[in-house]
């Protein structure tokens, strides 16, 4: 048994000389490569068949025949070729690093995990905020279907991308109203009006109140429960109190040659939610308010208004001002420019935590046609709205004075009226400026004006192009006590 079997496994081997085929050289480096592979081949080659014959397994180059020696652990590293089973630097580099750096994948996963987790819930978070402003907004489909049934006598829209919306104040006394006034069976009326022009850039934004006592064709509407009205020469906001806001889309149109593309109608409590969501708005006073009925006790000069006084101060008559409404479009339209100027100026339009509040107040009291009334038209709206500078959100009132027939009611002054709408619906420019800056001398020279600032008039052909119409108004940059 002695003659073919090594007993001594021989020089260990040195992991450091890869010149060596099984993973180390002569101990002396006295033979080269060439001469240690036959050798190496030619002496193990026996072991190697008679392990693999007996079911053994097989050894690795240069070991003995035997297995590990006894009370070796199982769990050592596996000997690199060539080397002895304790030895062999080679061996140690491969062991796995304890101690933090080892347990560095593990908490890898965690945070993952974790991060996935918050991610989930944030998504989650804004599709319930989405889904609950989304069911905020109630749709208007019996206008929409009353709409449909006079499409052949409703005005064609012209100028493309460009949107015409009218924008509707409700002053039912019904539900959490009540407390405005009387509620005469929950009856509608239509306490404001304004007919909002979107240019198609988005570079400017045109507001034109419409007064409740203008005398208007009004055409046959029906009735909520399904009576057909007669046509009348009556009271603008008549309109709505007949035939709701299909038969004042209807008017409007009759009035103007405009098509409406959308409407909104807002009762009290969401404009008073929607002034509270923005943190109160300024104001100017020019003397001191004390009018029970419309809730609102203000001193004079420069304030901020809540959203309770703020509702008493755009509805309110006799107690500022004149007491005419005239003085109250006015007033309105300033209030509705401060407003602008304060949700652009301290970015609430940019600010998704800001804005969140708003559109909760106002979808909440919000009544829309079917296609504006998801919060996404709604958000593309007030996006394509949000870079319009505040220069060129102007606001104005239709043209006219009083009625011929009765003083307390007004009729439109021509042909300044008619002016306004072809450039309103052709999406031609409007020049709005403070009443003392329009040319007196025509019979609404206190509320609008087809003449230039400049005294020039209007297709003067003196090398110069025509000038824009302009009419006595406001913008949202304007300081509401004229600094």
């Amino acid at each position: 048994m002695d003659a073919d079997v090594s007993d001594s496994p021989g020089t260990p081997a040195e992991p450091d000389r890869p010149d060596h085929p099984a993973g180390g050289g002569p101990a002396d480096g006295s033979q080269d490569a060439s001469e240690a592979a036959p050798q190496d081949g030619a002496a193990g080659e026996a072991p190697r068949a008679s392990a693999a014959a007996d079911g053994r397994p097989e050894p690795g180059p240069g070991a003995g025949d035997g297995g590990p020696e006894p009370g070796a652990s199982d769990n050592r590293p596996e000997p690199g070729p060539g080397a002895s089973d304790g030895a062999g630097s080679g061996t140690w580099g491969a062991r796995p690093q304890l101690g933090p750096q080892g347990r560095g994948p593990h908490w890898l996963r965690w945070t993952a995990l974790a991060a996935a987790f918050l991610v989930l819930v944030a998504a989650g978070a804004g599709w319930w905020l989405y889904k609950k402003l989304d069911g905020n907004i109630t749709t208007d489909t019996s206008a929409a279907a009353e709409l449909k049934a006079y499409e052949r006598d409703r005005p064609l829209p012209i100028a493309r991308n460009a949107q015409n919306i009218l924008l509707i104040g409700s002053d039912t006394r019904s539900g959490e109203n009540s407390a405005y006034g009387r509620d005469d069976g929950g009856s509608q009326r239509s306490d404001t009006t304004i007919l909002l022009h979107l240019a198609a850039d988005r570079g400017s934004a045109t507001a034109v109140s419409i007064p409740r006592d203008l005398m208007a064709e009004i055409p046959s509407c029906h009735t909520a429960d399904g009576k057909a009205t007669n046509k009348q020469f009556a009271q603008f906001n008549s309109a709505f109190e007949l035939g709701g806001t299909a038969c004042t889309i209807r008017t409007v149109e009759k009035m103007t040659g405009i098509r409406v593309d959308h409407h909104m109608v807002i009762d009290f409590n969401g404009f008073k939610d929607m002034v509270d969501a923005v943190d109160g708005v300024e104001v100017c006073l020019q003397a001191p308010v004390d009018d029970p009925d419309a809730h609102l006790k203000l001193p004079a000069g420069r304030q901020k208004l809540d959203g309770e006084e703020a509702l008493g101060y755009v509805r309110a008559r006799k107690s500022i001002g004149d007491g005419s409404d005239t003085e109250r479009m006015d007033r309105q339209q300033k209030f509705l420019g401060a407003l602008v100027n304060k949700m652009q100026s301290n970015g609430v339009l940019l600010n998704p935590t800001r804005l969140y509040p708003v559109l909760d107040a106002a979808t909440k009291s919000l009544t829309t046609d079917p296609d504006l009334d998801s919060l996404r038209d709604l958000y593309d709206l007030v996006r394509g709205m949000r870079n319009v500078p505040t220069e060129k959100v102007q606001f104005l009132t239709v043209p006219r004075k009083a009625y011929y027939a009765n003083p307390n009611r007004d009729e439109l002054v021509q042909p300044d009226a008619d002016r306004l709408f072809a450039q309103l619906r052709k999406d031609r420019p409007v020049a709005v400026v403070p009443a003392e800056t329009v040319n007196s001398g025509d019979s609404q020279a206190d509320h609008s004006s087809g003449k230039d600032p400049s005294g020039r008039k209007p297709g003067a052909t003196d090398g110069s192009p025509t000038p824009d119409p302009t009419y006595s108004g406001s913008n949202a940059a304007d300081d509401p006590c004229g600094a």
